[in-house]
């Protein structure tokens, strides 16, 4: 009987204990460890920023829901790993062996690298939407704003590789104005690290460029690429904008009553400053084209944790995502590589690098699909439309409720490749 160790139990180490049990039945043993005790569906945090969600809305508890699969739970936070004796240290001191490791951590949110940046309990001066905590604590300053509405700073800073979440509160924070009849005393300002307003960390998608920068026109968001976020005071952001050379062209003093802006990311605390052979020098786990560490081939790694190069070079760095759907792939590969491992077989399965992204914008919202992630791609296609908006809504509650019950399908590709419909891609 082999153990495997699942650190991480968002939305990849959740569906990953689930596959696994799935694909490996009652023989061997499961662990999830997670520093919180609930699931939550990270995607709809931008709702729960503006009111639109509670955190009830889009959580579960993790260990009735793991208990029915007979897989184990241990909440706790892991701080140290000995890849050379397959051991994990816990916070509580506890040691656990493994014969396998999967690393689901998702990142460290890099606050700390751009002065003044982040959520109040950390000491700065902006809002976040990265977890439900920081969207909760979002949406406390979101209605003392509305009460006294001013100048809004929202985007993402240099060195982000996520920023999906940024267009899409800024479009919601846009319609939740109109809602309140208020939007006409908030001048908004959308600022990225991106060369271009939707780029995306991924070269732009169809003209994904052309989309964004219409619907931003069409709501009045006035916008900075190519911008480096140098510090952020308590009603004022520095921002140097940058030329295509890297040189910089304009500074920007941007006053503010709210802000949200999405950090750079780094591996998690207990990979940070870790064996070389395990992480590049940001924390990320190293992975080959099995999801597994070169070195220490136990170790299997998914999601936001990996590491992965930027898609091109920018004149302000900009991270690469890992969307839902890649996260997905990278989940069935590694079942299918660690069951036949343990049947003596080679492993064969690979995750394949596709990108599909429903992004709201409130009312609306733009379907993008890249098929590879990386260009040049087989399928690039964008679609824009309230569709868009009614199937994210209705994703929300179809991945929480299988999540909630156990269900090892892949849902990514389930439901959404059926939605915007295969034949339609291959027609495109």
């Amino acid at each position: 009987m082999a153990k495997i160790i699942i650190v991480g139990a968002s939305t990849g180490g959740l569906p990953m204990a689930y596959e696994l049990k799935n694909k490996l039945g009652k023989h061997h043993e499961i662990q999830v460890i997670n520093t919180q005790a609930e699931f939550t569906f990270v995607p709809s945090n931008p709702w729960v920023g503006v009111g639109w969600r509670t955190r009830k809305d889009i959580s579960f508890p993790l260990a009735p829901a793991l208990k029915k699969k007979k897989i184990e739970f241990i909440h706790q936070a892991v701080s140290a790993l000995q890849p050379e004796a397959n051991t994990l240290t816990l916070t509580n001191g506890d040691e656990l062996k493994y014969d396998y490791l999967i690393l689901a951590t998702g990142p460290h949110l890099a606050f700390e690298e751009v002065e003044g940046l982040g959520p109040r309990h950390l000491g700065g001066f902006t809002s976040s939407v990265c977890t439900t905590d920081h969207a909760e604590e979002a949406f406390q300053s979101w209605q003392d704003f509305c009460k006294a509405p001013g100048p809004i700073v929202v985007g993402a800073v240099q060195g982000a590789s996520c920023f999906g979440p940024a267009y899409e509160y800024a479009m919601i924070m846009d319609k939740d104005l109109r809602n309140r009849k208020i939007r006409d005393q908030v001048p908004m300002t959308f600022v990225t690290a991106e060369p271009y307003i939707g780029h995306l960390g991924l070269g732009g998608v169809g003209d994904s460029k052309g989309f964004m920068e219409s619907e931003m026109r069409q709501r009045h968001i006035n916008w900075i690429c190519n911008a480096k976020v140098v510090k952020v005071e308590a009603n004022t952001i520095h921002v140097d904008e940058h030329n295509d050379n890297g040189q910089v062209i304009k500074q920007h003093q941007l006053p503010f009553n709210y802000s949200m802006l999405l950090p750079a990311f780094k591996g998690t605390k207990m990979l940070q400053g870790a064996d070389e052979k395990l992480v590049n020098p940001r924390g990320f786990v190293k992975v080959d084209e099995y999801n597994r560490n070169p070195s220490y081939p136990n170790i299997y790694a998914l999601g936001v944790g990996i590491a992965i190069p930027p898609v091109e070079a920018t004149p302000v760095p900009c991270g690469a995502p890992k969307t839902g759907l890649m996260i997905e792939t990278m989940v069935t590969a590694i079942a299918d590589n660690i069951d036949a491992e343990l049947k003596q077989k080679p492993i064969e399965a690979k995750a394949t690098w596709n990108t599909i992204c429903l992004a709201d914008f409130g009312d609306t919202g733009i379907a993008m699909v890249a098929l590879p992630q990386i260009p040049p791609r087989n399928v690039t296609w964008a679609r824009q439309g309230k569709w868009v908006h009614l199937a994210k809504v209705a994703f929300e509650k179809y991945f929480i409720r299988n999540m909630k019950k156990g269900n090892p399908e892949p849902l990514y590709q389930k439901w959404i490749l059926k939605l915007i419909g295969a034949k339609r891609l291959k027609s495109d």
